[in-house]
């Protein structure tokens, strides 16, 4: 099988009736749509065995989250790329074949994504991977086409193909070769950061992570966590120092994360005087957790050997956005 399209589903029953009719019928012949479930209670399984009656499921004991669920669901997989697909994301024709042709242009390509678009405005980037994803020195994440919560519309500015830092778990391909060298997605994770530091892995590797513009889906977002989710703000907060930790040159290391933790410290005060107790909380819980974590990050930041890498924005983006009102990606210094 050349590719495997992969749907981590849990309580998602809403979302696959919705969305899984263009996932099947934008299937290539050399390709197969699979179901991943993480231990749902909703009736997920029973509409797919009533209406999909044809497709592989695989069925998980429990919720291991999205990271340890791909990773135990690609174990029982096997194809020549494995391609995870959130299953709030509306598919056209032909957008299997345009990424994996542009990725087979380079044998260094590892990873890529499709240019990923708002589902109710399709005119507009999605904040889950726009066009590409990047991050500032100090750990900032944020996209061509997506900086913090300003979305840009998609006028053409970014249909230009590139080498990016990460790839949107929403809709990121992968070669299975590679996923299987790197181990997978950090499973300690859960959810959240991990795309991004599985991207930066594979780049300290020297693999490259690439957006394809040719191809374009159209994602919902926040579908299992809402924005405002303490336990979100929880898993991003601890799991960006986490890949910090595991991933940053050593003479950046003590540097980056002594100025991160104070940023962390200084978001987390203003989110108590904005009155939000639950998220001040969130931020205390994910320093806790990163520093229990520490012994278990040195063994593996000792067996990534991180350097510098490629891709990776030399600023601090709160700075842009906040005080230079550099809204959109194009405005960044280059």
């Amino acid at each position: 099988m050349k590719s495997a399209i992969v749907i981590l589903n849990w309580n998602g029953r809403h979302f696959l009736e919705r969305f899984l009719p263009s996932v099947t019928s934008c299937c290539p012949s050399d390709a197969e749509v699979i179901i991943a479930d993480n231990g749902s209670t909703d009736d997920s399984i029973a509409f797919l065995k009533e209406h999909y009656p044809s497709l592989r499921l695989i069925l998980l004991d429990r919720n291991y989250g999205f990271a340890e669920g791909y990773n135990r669901a690609f174990a029982q997989i096997d194809a020549e790329y494995y391609i995870l697909l959130n299953d709030d994301v509306e598919v056209a024709p032909g957008w299997v074949d345009t990424v994996i042709a542009q990725m087979e242009q380079d044998p260094l390509v590892a990873i890529a994504q499709p240019k990923l678009l708002m589902f109710d405005q399709k005119n507009t980037f999605e904040y889950a991977g726009a066009a590409g994803g990047f991050i500032d020195k100090y750990g900032y994440p944020f996209c061509r086409g997506r900086l913090f919560n300003t979305l840009e519309q998609d006028n053409g500015q970014y249909n230009d193909a590139r080498e990016i830092f990460w790839a949107s778990g929403a809709a990121m391909f992968v070669k299975s070769s590679v996923w299987k060298e790197m181990g997978g997605l950090d499973g300690d994770f859960f959810a959240h950061m991990e795309e991004i530091d599985f991207c930066w892995r594979c780049k300290n590797k020297g693999y490259k992570v690439v957006y394809c513009p040719d191809a374009t889906v159209y994602h919902v977002g926040g579908g299992t966590l809402p924005k405002s989710s303490p336990f979100k703000t929880q898993l991003n907060f601890r799991n960006n120092l986490a890949m910090l930790y595991k991933n940053l040159p050593a003479r950046r290391l003590r540097r980056v994360l002594a100025f991160r933790m104070v940023l962390d410290w200084v978001a987390a005060f203003s989110f108590l005087l904005k009155g939000n107790a639950g998220e001040f909380k969130a931020v205390f819980k994910a320093h806790k957790e990163y520093r229990k974590w520490k012994s278990s990050l040195r063994q593996k930041r000792a067996a990534i050997k991180p350097h510098e890498v490629s891709c990776v924005y030399d600023g601090l983006l709160l700075l842009d956005y906040h005080l230079h009102k550099r809204k959109h990606f194009s405005q960044l210094p280059e």
